[in-house]
């Protein structure tokens, strides 16, 4: 038996190549989309069906996320108790998830059970009635935790920044306590006739996703779930970027400041977006950062600093966001400054790069661990209308770009001076 040598480092073997799984597609005679991917295996099966948001309206800012979070709160035939008596009997999930541009019901459950579980779902996208005992319930809780909320100052600077950056739009969202309090029935039924309707729904299968699953959800979904009179209004009013770049909420007994700097960005869309995230990983997008060697191990202003990129239908963002001593603020900005400045003027060593590379190579791989994640790799592409071939221009551009085209992509895009800036606490 021979004996491994532990004074040699394993053999590294780079990524060639990323291969996903793509979905069978069919579209139901009642306009619905559906999309499957089948992995044959597990007798567990997750149906998305993802509506995008209605057109925003800054006199009714909360009817997006209100309708989409009340859905499981009852139908005319089954209560909030009884929806999730009925999906508990059969262990199953239900949950509902609200995004800037889409929202969601998401139905976890084993195959053996499909028939019995999605007729709930059919029910509340079909019949939600919005009782107003639950109406009041909801607008009461949602108070009490944005009131909660505002006490923190990571949260005020993320609300400040945002509505800077996309003022009054869906983006910009920061719900007051009276928005909740305006919430009215008679506007979620009618806001929930237009949107949840089957000419707005992509349905997507994961999992044990055979023939019969599909004709199972075909049954349930298209011969009775018709368009409503009016077509959903997906359409959003043009964004509204702040004069002002520079924000700063005093809190005088503040242990920490919040900080929040950025500006809005390209999308997904964008060719340069994969080479920019590479940029961004360099600055702050992973452990090993210049952000987090800087401010969290070196200077020890902070437990955590990171930066980010965000892409969303319409636009995206970039941002720098900590949480750091108060009595350090203004220093952790200029090293900040610095930072993104270093970008602009020095060439990326090629260790560091590598690193990088290694570092965003492995970690989509590491996404990709089974077929419910390839599903969710497929919604980035299908909702901001990019084919497959964005993965392997995303590899290649990850494996290849210069330190050269970086410090380029730097100075283009990185303007500090231009950023958006949110301070809370003290500075």
């Amino acid at each position: 038996m021979s004996k491994i040598d532990r004074t040699l480092a394993p053999q590294f073997n780079g990524v060639e190549n990323i291969n996903l799984i793509h979905p069978e597609s069919t579209k139901l005679a009642n306009g619905c989309n559906v999309f499957t991917f089948n992995s044959g295996t597990l007798d567990l099966v997750r149906i998305e069906w993802i509506f995008t948001n209605l057109r925003f309206d800054p006199a009714k800012p909360l009817l997006n996320v209100a309708a989409n979070t009340m859905l499981t709160e009852g139908t005319t035939k089954l209560t909030a108790a009884q929806i999730a008596e009925k999906i508990d009997f059969y262990g199953a999930f239900l949950q509902v998830d609200y995004s800037y541009d889409q929202s969601q019901v998401t139905l976890f459950t084993l195959t053996k059970h499909l028939e019995a579980t999605l007729p709930v779902v059919k029910d509340i996208l079909t019949d939600s009635i919005f009782p107003e005992k639950e109406l009041e319930t909801f607008a009461r809780n949602q108070q009490q935790k944005l009131q909660v909320s505002l006490q923190k100052n990571d949260f005020v600077a993320r609300r400040v920044f945002n509505k800077a950056l996309y003022g009054e739009t869906i983006y910009g969202l920061a719900a007051e306590p009276e928005d909740f309090r305006s919430l009215k029935r008679e506007d979620l039924l009618a806001h929930f006739k237009q949107m949840y309707q089957p000419h707005n729904c992509s349905i997507i299968i994961a999992g044990k996703a055979d023939p019969e699953i599909l004709k199972t959800v075909t049954a349930t979904f298209e011969g009775q779930w018709a368009g409503a009179a009016t077509a959903a209004d997906t359409t959003q009013p043009p964004l509204q970027h702040a004069a002002e770049r520079f924000f700063y909420i005093d809190k005088p007994d503040a242990l920490q400041s919040a900080i929040r700097i950025g500006t809005p960005f390209v999308n997904r869309t964008h060719p340069d977006f994969p080479a920019l995230q590479v940029l961004n990983t360099v600055l702050g997008g992973y452990f090993g950062s210049r952000l987090m060697a800087n401010i969290r191990e070196d200077k020890g202003y902070t437990y955590g600093i990171g930066s980010g990129m965000s892409s969303f239908r319409q636009t995206g963002s970039f941002f720098i966001a900590s949480e750091v001593g108060a009595d350090v603020c203004k220093a952790a900005v200029m090293e900040v400054e610095k930072e993104v400045n270093r970008l602009k003027t020095d060439l990326i060593p090629d260790e560091e790069l590598s690193l990088v590379r290694n570092f965003m190579l492995g970690s989509l791989l590491g996404s990709l661990e089974n077929v419910l994640s390839h599903a969710d790799k497929f919604k980035n592409l299908y909702f901001a209308g990019l084919d497959y071939d964005y993965y392997e221009r995303y590899t290649q551009t990850v494996k290849h770009i210069t330190a050269e085209e970086l410090k380029t992509l730097a100075n283009k895009y990185l303007d500090f001076d231009s950023f958006y800036k949110v301070i809370v606490g003290k500075y």
